[in-house]
């Protein structure tokens, strides 16, 4: 079949989304090499500030599975405008928290849009350009997913060390501010289906379940709270099955693809996320090194996973998803191994390495189990299977930051003198997480027609 050439509106109306794509992509990168000045400057401690971003996450988590019916009531045009709104309020809002607490809150709301511009990014694209030029546009489109995660630690650390950490939220409102403007002439309205409303009783019995399981497994919450979260997850889930449009649909896990996709990607979520969170913190609590300074050792790790995507994708399509994903667990084993060896004076140079590995390894791992997510899976299910899928691995997300700072508050407090020890402690705690991960990479397909 002939391709279809990529016409100029097709790539001006990527260019568009990619401008309101990259706001939440840098957003998150940026705040994790702030965390630390953040916490110093609320006088918070690190169980406290780690909601930033777990606080972020889990709004995010929350919002993913409304996102598609609220786009066939509104119109992806105008949810896309919404969801640009409501983060750059929260981002001016952020910006302005006068205490830890308060930060918190605004990274709630501000996460209530950026957890729907990406999925509605991805909408937007794939209705416009067709089946015939869909795949090269989705590769335009996901050219700021490679680079905000370098890009975002760098800029971040330089605004946290120049003019404060308010900047990193502050910067998102030229970059929101313009996307809007670009979308309101350039994003064409759709038709609006109004066949079906939101699941508000999935939505009243999920939101709360996943906080107060999150906060339970972070313990900030006591075991009343977690027992209340299991009660009100099991309720949804007897509510899922017996709704005719759920909020999640829970059937699809019959699919081995998705059920072995979601238990994959949420637990390495939980420990990359958890691992995220470590370096920064060390880098600046225990070796007194700035926010840039942190930022630029986080960059090999995205280096390192934009060089191995090419031939991962290369090597599922000869070998099939499950041998290149164990390869990929293994790989980020390793690596992550090297972290637990981590003292006050551990070279640059031989952390650099594990985490340009690391990253590697992460490409690895995560990309077959996108590809083997759907194999199989009807056309009509798979925009439940994705929002089941990344609301999981959000959530996974959330749960492993929340999960990991906890563990290092434990042992922070049992090596007082020792912050390093504590750190490399804890590290133990990820690679084993990140080894636990090679149960289900084990269940995915060996070949693509498997």
């Amino acid at each position: 079949m002939t391709d279809v050439a990529l016409d100029r509106s097709i790539l001006k109306l990527a260019a568009v989304v990619m401008v309101g794509a990259l706001t939440p992509l840098l957003d998150m990168t940026m705040v994790t090499v702030a965390l630390s000045r953040i916490a110093a400057g609320f006088g918070a401690s690190v169980g406290t500030i780690q909601w930033v971003s777990a606080g972020y996450l889990l709004s995010i988590a929350i919002t993913i599975p409304t996102t598609g019916r609220l786009v066939e009531r509104f119109g992806a045009r105008m949810m896309w405008l919404t969801a640009l709104v409501i983060f750059c309020a929260g981002s001016t809002l952020c910006a302005t928290a006068w205490s830890a607490g308060s930060l918190i809150a605004f990274r709630v709301l501000q996460g209530l849009g950026g957890g729907m511009i990406i999925p509605i990014t991805m909408m937007i694209i794939a209705k416009a350009a067709g089946p015939e030029r869909r795949g090269r546009v989705m590769g335009l489109v996901g050219i700021p997913a490679q680079l905000a995660p370098i890009a975002g630690p760098l800029l971040g650390g330089l605004l946290v060390d120049t003019v404060g950490w308010q900047w990193i939220f502050l910067v998102n409102l030229p970059i929101g501010l313009t996307a809007i403007a670009l979308a309101w002439r350039t994003v064409p309205a759709d038709p609006i289906r109004r066949s079906g409303g939101l699941d508000l009783v999935g939505l009243a019995l999920v939101a709360p379940a996943i906080a107060l399981l999150v906060l339970s497994l972070s313990g900030t919450a006591t075991w009343p709270s977690a027992i209340g979260g299991l009660v009100l997850l099991a309720a949804f889930g007897v509510h899922a099955l017996r709704s005719t449009m759920p909020l999640l649909d829970l059937r699809l896990f019959h699919h081995r693809g998705v059920s072995v996709a979601t238990v994959l990607n949420f637990l390495s979520r939980f420990s990359v996320f958890g691992a995220m969170l470590l370096v920064p913190l060390y880098l600046q609590q225990v070796r007194g090194h700035s926010a840039l300074e942190a930022g630029l050792l986080l960059a090999p790790q995205s280096l390192g996973t934009a060089l191995a995507l090419p031939l991962v994708g290369r090597l599922i399509d000869r070998v099939g998803a499950r041998p290149v994903a164990l390869a990929g667990v293994g790989i980020t084993v390793v690596a992550t191994a090297a972290f637990t060896q981590v003292t006050a004076t551990s070279s640059f140079v031989v952390l650099a390495i594990a985490f340009l590995v690391w990253g590697m390894g992460i490409a690895a791992s995560t990309v077959p189990v996108s590809v083997a997510a759907y194999h199989g899976l009807d056309p009509a299910d798979i925009p439940g299977a994705t929002s089941l899928v990344t609301t999981v691995t959000t959530i996974g997300a959330s749960a492993g930051a929340a999960v990991v700072t906890s563990i290092l508050q434990s042992h922070l407090g049992n090596h007082p003198a020792d912050p390093a020890a504590a750190f490399a402690d804890t590290f133990w705690w990820v690679l084993a997480f990140t080894a636990v991960t090679l149960l289900p990479a084990m269940m995915l397909p060996v070949r693509r027609n498997a």
